[in-house]
């Protein structure tokens, strides 16, 4: 253990200026998703999107898209599957982002167990995230 009784250490991954940077300065996020196909917050951009218009089954592929993008570079920063991922560290956000988008596409969807899934896993990422996140 990294000296912490109660768990593992807060997962924080790295912060990424220019793709995070094209989408503050309105990039389209499908433009941001083709050039850096591994930052999460353009797919979170693109699921939003398409729940925003009704267009569910695109909205989970999307969120899918940057659920599993967020996985593989939690997983290089540390991350054991399990233990605090900090909304509050905007780095982390895309990753967030992703999974409460996959958790409301999933529940359009008809699709209980993967929202019952996705919704515990934002909570236990951390607490703060759902109510940040609308679910």
């Amino acid at each position: 253990m990294d000296g912490n009784l109660l768990g593992p250490d807060p997962t924080m991954l790295p912060a990424r200026e220019e793709p995070q940077g094209a989408l503050d300065t309105g990039a389209d996020p499908a433009d941001v998703a083709a050039r850096w196909p591994d930052f999460s917050a353009a797919w979170a951009a693109l699921a939003e999107a398409a729940l925003n218009k009704g267009e569910n089954v695109a909205a989970y592929a999307y969120a899918r898209t940057g659920y599993h993008r967020g996985l593989d570079q939690l997983r290089r920063s540390g991350w054991k599957g399990f233990g605090p991922i900090p909304w509050s560290h905007a780095p982390n956000q895309g990753f967030l982002r992703s999974l409460a988008a996959l958790a409301r596409a999933a529940k359009a969807i008809n699709d209980t167990e993967e929202y019952e899934r996705c919704s515990t896993f934002l909570a236990d990422s951390d607490p703060a995230a759902p109510a940040a996140l609308g679910l």
